[in-house]
């Protein structure tokens, strides 16, 4: 694996504890680098706004400003996680930049894609410690990047006293 030691170091954050650990984690070993605190939205969740009846057998929204409206309410959203993050992320030294970006396929995808797209030097993600039946139900983000990412990731976990951090 070649890696730009000079690349930003990306942090995935969705404003949970265990992205917040990960932004203090990343603070503590890489204060001054440039830093992309990113937040990936889930994009087309207003098209299941509506569900099937017999007179529409499949899932449709009610009127396209509908969806537009919730599309860019989701958007907005993350951009405002993702400016939180980098608020944190600065009081703590990094250089950071906030980046929203719409999910391509799964989360751990698109960060492994953004990644490599930015040559980053590393990937931190915070990990909720779920285990066993839990995790295969919700996926697992920090499991993905690992198998799948080009780029080094670091994974933290979250302190198990802090309030959500198992995300229960």
């Amino acid at each position: 694996m070649s890696v730009d030691a000079t690349g930003p170091i990306i942090v995935a954050y969705d404003g949970s504890p265990p992205s917040r650990a990960a932004v203090r984690v990343a603070a503590g070993l890489f204060a001054g680098r440039p830093t992309l605190l990113v937040t990936v939205f889930e994009p087309g969740l207003a098209l299941l706004s509506i569900p099937p009846t017999d007179a529409v057998p499949t899932v449709a929204p009610a009127d396209i400003e509908m969806v537009e409206q919730v599309e860019q309410a989701m958007e907005d959203h993350a951009a405002r996680v993702a400016g939180e993050g980098v608020a944190l992320a600065r009081s703590l030294g990094l250089e950071a930049e906030p980046l929203s970006v719409a999910d391509e396929v799964n989360t751990g995808e698109t960060l492994a894609g953004l990644a490599e797209e930015r040559s980053a030097a590393l990937v931190v993600i915070g990990s909720r410690g779920l285990r066993g039946f839990r995790s295969r139900l919700h996926g697992s983000t920090s499991r993905h990047l690992l198998e799948h990412s080009t780029r080094p990731v670091l994974v933290v976990r979250a302190d198990p006293h802090e309030e959500g951090a198992r995300g229960e």
